[in-house]
């Protein structure tokens, strides 16, 4: 579990969510730390240690509202769910907790490219782009 993948993967999941209630989303943006913002560890995690993610996105709605989400995340499945406990809120008031957020077992949102130069032969580029869009400016 990596702070971007969360990051990322909390902001779709969670614009899914909050529209699904009714909160009309103009944007938001999330950012994540793992296991309390870098702090260090006198010894090495143990296999079964699990990382968590301190989550907080920040928005605004269609109408100017303010738009707030925090939490822990205990699992991202990139581009897909995040597990945890995590609260948004919008104009003051709670719109859902939530535990997870996304469907798991989705098919992956991305596919590689059929054919092209070199397939199957060895590494291919990620590229990955974030736009924070705002309609109607």
């Amino acid at each position: 579990m990596n702070t971007a993948s969360v990051a990322v993967t909390t902001d779709r999941t969670a614009t899914r969510a909050l529209e699904h209630e009714g909160v009309h989303v103009r944007w938001l943006t999330c950012t994540a730390s793992l296991d309390g913002g870098g702090a260090t560890r006198s010894t090495a995690p143990s296999a079964s240690a699990r990382r968590v993610a301190e989550v907080h996105c920040d928005g605004e709605t269609r109408s100017g509202g303010d738009i707030a989400l925090d939490g822990k995340v205990t699992q991202a499945v990139e581009g897909r769910c995040v597990r945890g406990d995590m609260t948004a809120k919008s104009g003051g008031r709670a719109v859902f907790r939530a535990t997870l957020l996304g469907d798991c077992t989705a098919p992956a949102t991305t596919a590689p490219p059929a054919g092209g130069p070199g397939s199957g032969n060895g590494p291919t580029a990620t590229v990955t782009v974030t736009v924070t869009a705002y309609p109607g400016k």
